[in-house]
């Protein structure tokens, strides 16, 4: 639905989703497939605007031969409807890979094949769900703000800046899947030198043809294994420092109980638990997710690190049990000094380039909301919003006027729907649960 006929008077939209990644894709794809069966009166019309010009996911990590931590039928669909077009066994079948796949004999693709699923999906909603799912690139979303009509807030519009032109989209609903921010140190910042993993294929990029001779690499999870992995394979020549604060890298616990946290029925059980025991579970299951490596990527870099060892030519190398305590950057290099948190003795290390793998932080989707709205929105008594199961804000009133549009988040859950909120999981049992909640309202 074009900008103008919103102007003229015609309805709202059912929803607006701000952010197009795999959270909102999946949640297109649901809004399609509830289409193709619904009658005229209750088919969802949809618009995504999505700040990026064309759909992509990580593209700086997605590394040769890096794989998924994901089952493939934990895609878009599958988990929700197995017979969708949309699933990645769908897309193998398309792209004549099925039988080649099965021989692969492996239930994580490569992480460059599945973003190709996850273009091929997004493509597909265009072709497939033009009439009813409005996707707009190339759309930075500066504020959702309040509608107030008969005494109540019963729409929302959503501004959006493309170019140097603001658009406005009104809905009924907005559904926020605002996505991750790197997380960097306090105190750094990022540079043509200084670089957060997300970047890491653009920035080695640039290196071409300039012979770095040494690559420094901070943090101990998935991340930091992968890119030291990656440098140390790319530029043959160059010393790699691994950085951390561990022992050394801890492994995933992917055993079949604990990925039990990740099955739909988990997001029931913990939406439930008293808020102690969502503490605890996320605490005894956090190492299937956070700050942790696989098995086999951590067996393949220490086999690397003795071999070398053997060979007297050591160029991967690990300072474990410590931290960066100064980053400064001194002309084409960058100079670290690394203190052992064991006996307080520092290191200076002279790199062309330091590479921070030190998380993500979920966005926070409520900075986008005006201030009366946010101030609609409850809290908990810890300050945190507060979200019903079916992944929508519980608002009171703007002043004496009640809020009954509908704000749902994809992401910034953990703490009331569990570990799987922000992760490829879940994503199509989630977007299924909340286009059934838009289709009801």
């Amino acid at each position: 639905m074009s900008t103008e006929a919103q102007k003229s008077g015609q309805k709202p939209l059912d929803v607006v989703g701000v952010g197009f990644g795999p959270s909102n894709l999946g949640t297109a794809i649901a809004i399609h497939e509830h289409n193709a069966t619904a009658s005229a009166e209750q088919r969802l019309s949809a618009a995504f605007a999505e700040r990026q010009d064309r759909f992509g996911w990580h593209r700086g990590m997605l590394l040769e031969g890096a794989t998924m931590q994901v089952h493939y039928l934990k895609d878009l669909a599958t988990l929700r409807n197995p017979s969708s077009q949309f699933s990645f066994l769908a897309y193998l079948h398309e792209h004549d890979r099925l039988a080649d796949f099965i021989n692969y004999r492996s239930s994580y693709p490569t992480r460059r094949e599945f973003h190709d699923y996850l273009e091929w999906a997004a493509g597909r909603v265009e072709k497939l769900a033009a009439e009813s799912v409005d996707v707009r690139y190339g759309r930075e979303v500066l504020e959702v703000v309040p509608v107030h009509g008969d005494g109540t807030v019963q729409a929302l519009d959503v501004l959006l800046r493309s170019g140097g032109q603001v658009e406005r989209l009104r809905a009924r609903n907005v559904v926020l899947a605002c996505g991750l921010v790197p997380v960097m140190p306090a105190g750094v910042t990022m540079s043509s030198r200084i670089w957060h993993n997300r970047d890491l294929l653009f920035r080695t990029g640039e290196l071409a043809g300039t012979n770095p001779r040494r690559f420094a690499v901070v943090g101990a999870g998935q991340s930091a294994a992968e890119t030291a992995e990656h440098l140390h394979r790319t530029f043959p020549e160059a010393e790699v420092h691994a950085v951390f604060a561990r022992y050394g890298y801890s492994p995933a616990d992917d055993s079949s109980f604990a990925n039990r946290i990740f099955d739909p029925p988990a997001v029931d059980q913990f939406f439930t638990a008293p808020d102690e025991v969502k503490g605890r579970i996320v605490g005894y299951h956090s190492n299937t997710n956070y700050s942790v490596v696989d098995s086999d990527l951590i067996e393949k870099l220490y086999r690397t690190h003795y071999d070398e060892r053997v060979a007297g030519a050591e160029r991967l190398k690990f300072h474990n049990v410590s931290e960066v305590v100064e980053v400064v950057e001194a002309g084409d290099q960058v100079k670290l000094s690394v203190q052992s948190n064991l006996d307080g003795s520092r290191e200076v290390i002279m790199v062309d380039a330091v590479v921070y793998a030190t998380g993500y932080r979920v966005d926070d989707p409520l900075e986008l909301l005006d201030d009366g709205l946010a101030a609609a929105v409850v809290r908990d008594d810890q300050g945190r919003p507060a979200v019903q199961r079916d992944y929508r804000l519980a608002t009171t009133t703007i002043g004496q006027t009640p809020v009954r549009a509908g704000i749902y988040l994809q992401g910034a859950t953990e703490h009331t729907h569990g570990i799987s909120s922000t992760l490829l999981s879940n994503v199509a049992v989630r977007s299924g649960e909340i286009v059934r909640s838009l289709a009801e309202v």
